[in-house]
């Protein structure tokens, strides 16, 4: 059925998904004929383009491959309405499910994310790998987060545009979001959606990917608590420090180079990680007061 929805802009970023978007379009212009559509092409050789012009939707074209962060940010500085849902080019996200995502917006939240289940990842490594992203997030946050790397979602965009500048221009831009809408204090909400099977090839790079996922573990930790992966880092070598000294004191009676060297690096790691958090709560400090 129908929705008429003004104040929605629709942003789709697509990098050569020329036949996932003759499947999408069609689908969300009869459901949301109010809404505004934007396709972000990122640089795309096929014909992306062309199917833009046969729907007459708002088409950002990108000279080169810039990224799929890139490409949202794109969308999102282009769009004009109050709410902005992302979904991906490919098929996978049913267009069905982006009026569920709005009723919990009427409810207070300020981002709804579909998640995802388990029947829906890739591959077995990716269930394991998003599955720890998930747990990691979770526990760094402090609240349950069901699908931290979804790229179907739906926020208001006056918050989403806070943090543009602290968006990646690669693949990582949901994490880095989710986080940032998090330490805000800004409410989150995730429903169950369904994945249909994606149109044309994937463009993860498995074991380039793999690094890279590391590395967003990493920076959700220092965008949202730095003390957090410090702390327990300083903590560690704390700890060394001690039971390598008791260790050498009951057998030789001394205090050796060695647990000097794990004390300072302790105190060290603990004066990073305040300094992180300080630097941290400035930036939203920053963004706070330009709201």
């Amino acid at each position: 059925m129908a929705t008429s929805t003004p104040n929605i802009s629709i942003i789709i970023p697509t990098y050569n998904e020329a036949h996932g978007l003759r499947q999408v379009l069609p689908e969300l212009f009869n459901q949301y004929p109010g809404a505004e559509i934007i396709v972000v092409d990122d640089g795309s050789t096929d014909d992306s383009g062309k199917v833009c012009e046969e729907w007459n939707v708002k088409h950002i074209k990108h000279p080169y491959n810039m990224g799929n962060g890139a490409a949202v940010k794109s969308g999102a500085r282009a769009a004009t309405g109050s709410i902005l849902v992302f979904m991906d080019a490919d098929g996978q996200h049913t267009p069905d499910e982006i009026n569920t995502m709005l009723e919990k917006l009427d409810d207070g939240y300020d981002m709804v994310v579909g998640a995802r289940s388990r029947k829906s990842q890739a591959s077995l490594g990716r269930l394991l790998g998003n599955s720890l992203y998930n747990k990691f997030a979770s526990w760094i946050v402090g609240h349950n987060i069901e699908d931290l790397t979804s790229g179907f979602r739906a926020v208001r965009a006056k918050h989403f545009k806070e943090f543009l500048h602290l968006l990646p221009n690669g693949f990582s831009y949901p994490s880095t979001i989710t986080m940032a809408f998090f330490r805000s204090g800004y409410p989150v909400n995730y429903v169950p959606i369904n994945v249909s099977r994606r149109v044309g090839n994937s463009h993860i790079k498995p074991m380039k990917d793999f690094v890279r996922f590391l590395l967003i573990i990493f920076r959700i930790g220092t965008l949202y608590a730095p003390l957090k992966i410090f702390l327990p880092i300083s903590v560690a070598n704390f700890v060394m420090g001690l039971g390598y000294y008791l260790y050498t004191y009951t057998v030789s009676g001394r205090f050796t180079n060695m647990s000097a060297l794990l004390f300072i690096a302790s105190l060290l790691i603990f004066l990073i990680g305040l300094i992180s958090e300080q630097i941290t709560m400035l930036l939203y400090q920053k963004t706070n007061i330009r709201d």
